[in-house]
């Protein structure tokens, strides 16, 4: 993802963060990505044995960035922090002429695995935790628009090995679990059947947000909306992230997740036609566009040539829109109205550019403290909840927007105390 970051000073980026304090929008707990300054450990914790399993190895691919990440360390508050891990074996699905894994396991004494068992150690299973990386790469379109990602494919292989020793060891999935929602159901039932954490997701809802935005638990949204624009690929590649923007904040209302009644996918004049009938409330869209950097002068309706959007309706009346502004901002804004408050909360969230693209910082600090407790930072419902929404929602693209329901929609979960989202400055810019 690529996104305006150097213009944004580390001024900006404070005085957004007071804002936030002033008008009572922080939560008063910490984060799990803000640590306490604590006694040094005389004996720390052995490094995990991590297997990668990728669909390439590549510049600026996931893999690369989360499994390098790993490797070498990220910046935390301010400071180097190294995880406290070993990737030991990496297996990938592609290995086109552009491909680093060769010279990056070579570099950093990683076994080149000739396939996903083997990266795993065989029946031995001789790793403690799992990454599964199955973003970018050549893989052909589906009728309804889905990149054919093997994720699934590589996570049965994953648990064969798991059925096999007798035992198994925590999972991450990048993204989506699934382009297929059933296929996604499965994943996490065989999690719960063979007894192992499994956590997934999309790195938005744990990266900055300006302002640091935390709804608390309970909060009686009536609406909130996703603004967001980028026009490389498939229509599905940047709507997980937008459905989890979404998710992410809907998630703490009152009462908690109870599931979805409805999805719809709209585009073209159909967009504006739902704003201008209210299905979308035309301020909160106003809003979202206006708390990211990257807003384009002139009318939305002017700049934006062929607007995308899906509508989701959830069971307990709460309604919910992620759209595709392509011309009109690149970042990902959110904005949202709560029953008995006059002004909607709103705020960016905030994604470094490449090459660094330092949004998987946060992401991959959960991933690796999820790895070292067992415990997911946030539950695996969430997106085996976006990933439904998502799938229905290409299937309603396709059918003429039909509007879609469905059982497999019906997924309850509670959300995390805290979010989870880094807070303070990104870098100490001038």
């Amino acid at each position: 993802m690529n996104t305006l970051s150097s213009a944004l000073s580390r001024r900006m980026f404070l005085g957004s963060s007071a804002a936030a304090v002033s008008a009572g929008l922080l939560a008063d707990q910490q984060a799990p990505g803000q640590d306490r300054p604590a006694a040094a450990d005389p004996s720390p914790p052995r490094k995990l044995r991590l297997a990668a399993i990728n669909s390439i190895f590549r510049l600026r691919s996931h893999a690369y960035h989360i499994v390098g990440r790993m490797v070498y360390g990220f910046q935390k508050d301010g400071f180097h922090h190294q995880p406290n891990v070993q990737v030991v074996r990496m297996f990938n699905d592609q290995s086109p002429k552009d491909d680093l894994s060769r010279g990056f396991c070579d570099r950093h004494g990683i076994e080149l695995a000739k396939s996903a068992a083997q990266a795993l150690g065989g029946e031995r299973l001789d790793v403690d935790a799992v990454l599964l990386i199955v973003e970018h790469g050549d893989y052909p379109l589906n009728e309804f628009g889905q990149v054919q990602y093997p994720r699934y494919e590589y996570f049965q292989e994953i648990t064969k090995v798991f059925e096999k020793a007798g035992r198994s060891v925590p999972v991450f999935v990048d993204k989506h679990l699934s382009y297929d929602h059933r296929r996604a159901a499965e994943m996490v039932a065989t999690g719960k059947k063979l007894g192992f954490p499994l956590m997934a997701g999309s790195s938005l809802p744990v990266t900055w947000r300006i302002p640091e935005l935390e709804p608390p638990l309970g909060t009686p949204f009536e609406e909130g909306v996703c603004t967001f624009g980028f026009d490389r690929g498939s229509a599905e590649v940047y709507f997980i992230h937008a459905l989890e923007v979404l998710q992410c904040m809907l998630e703490r209302r009152k009462g908690g997740e109870t599931g979805v009644k409805s999805v719809v996918a709209l585009q073209g004049d159909a967009v504006w036609k739902a704003i201008d009938s209210g299905l979308i409330t035309p301020r909160l869209v106003d809003l979202a566009i206006d708390r990211c950097p990257s807003k384009n002068v002139g009318p939305l309706r002017e700049n934006v040539l062929n607007p995308a959007a899906i509508l989701v309706e959830y069971k307990d009346g709460t309604r919910g829109a992620v759209l595709n502004l392509i011309e009109q901002t690149s970042e990902f804004g959110f904005a949202g109205s709560i029953r008995g408050q006059v002004d909607p909360v709103s705020c960016c969230f905030f994604l470094p550019s490449p090459p660094g693209a330092r949004f998987f910082d946060p992401l991959t600090w959960h991933i690796e403290q999820f790895f070292h407790t067992g415990r997911p930072q946030y539950p695996v419902e969430r997106t085996l909840l976006t990933s439904t929404v998502l799938d229905l929602a290409m299937h309603s693209l396709k059918d003429a927007s039909r509007v879609m329901t469905s059982d497999a929609l019906a997924i309850k979960y509670a959300a995390p105390v805290s979010s989870g989202f880094f807070r303070g400055p990104v870098v100490d810019v001038q």
